[in-house]
């Protein structure tokens, strides 16, 4: 399998943890300065996973794809091979996003899989490791906030 990953333990409970992850994507999940605007999650298997994401020279990258499961309360997996109305698209990766809980708070674990070591390759090149983590803090920052 050509599979990047990451793995933090996140002092908050499962549930925050959850909510923070689902509920509150626009404010984590991709590195400052860029932001990210949702435009739809169909929260089920088959249903449209779309995000925008916006760089602070201009850049605009749509992130078309699918849900290939939503496990409430513990994963989601998406992909950008199929698009919504199962239209095949250029595919890049199956990305999943989990939690367990992990002594007094919680295991968050994100993995990015490829179909080919050179797509693996390239996505270890562009800064995955650097861009997931810089997401994992900002999602831990928001999750062990002050109430």
């Amino acid at each position: 399998m050509h599979a990047l990953s990451i793995s933090r333990h996140i002092a908050a409970p499962p549930a925050v943890v959850w909510n923070v992850m689902a509920n509150r994507q626009e404010e984590w999940w991709c590195p400052r300065p860029w932001r990210a605007e949702v435009v739809v999650q169909e929260r089920r298997p088959g249903g449209r996973a779309a995000i925008t994401m916006y760089g602070p020279d201009g850049e605009v990258m749509p992130h078309e794809g699918l849900f290939l499961a939503w496990d409430e309360g513990t994963r989601f997996v998406v992909t950008d091979a199929v698009t919504e109305g199962f239209i095949p698209a250029g595919p890049f990766m199956i990305g999943i996003w989990e939690i367990a809980p992990d002594g007094a708070g919680t295991r968050y674990t994100a993995t990015a899989r490829h179909w080919t070591a050179e797509a693996m390759e390239q996505h270890a090149a562009m800064g995955f490791e650097s861009g997931w983590n810089a997401c994992a803090d900002q999602l831990q920052a928001l999750c062990e906030a002050p109430a």
